[in-house]
């Protein structure tokens, strides 16, 4: 009789995340991926380079960062309510330029889920 189940319970066993990094991402390889960022971007320290300072990033009012000149599309994008969250990153992270129209952030973005998923653990860990 118990094999009767077998078939419902092999449908729930793919709904389920095959590991933990699956949903929160994994820091290790986000600091893999951050390294296509490093050329702009310090997630460390609370340094700005070419871009802004990521450190602190999660809950941030979009174009406010001390001491960065930001662009007129970033600085109105804040303005107007954006604020850094998982949520707001991701989307950034796949298209720069669709999410905030006239950023000068020139990254074409990240097309891969996991690759995002990951950089996102990655840049947590320096926003507590």
């Amino acid at each position: 009789m118990w094999y009767r189940a077998l078939p419902i319970c092999l449908c729930f066993a793919f709904l389920l995340p095959l590991d933990a990094h699956s949903e929160d991402g994994d820091v290790a390889a986000g600091a893999v991926v951050f390294k296509k960022c490093a050329i702009c971007h310090v997630a460390e320290t609370d340094t700005n380079k070419v871009g802004p300072s990521l450190n602190g990033v999660f809950g941030r009012t979009a174009g406010t960062h001390p001491n960065f000149s930001y662009s007129p599309a970033m600085q109105e994008a804040g303005k107007g309510g954006l604020v850094w969250n998982e949520t707001v990153l991701r989307d950034y992270l796949h298209a720069p330029q669709a999410k905030v129209k006239g950023t000068k952030m020139t990254f074409v973005g990240l097309k891969d889920d996991t690759e995002i998923t990951n950089l996102i653990a990655y840049l947590k860990q320096y926003s507590k």
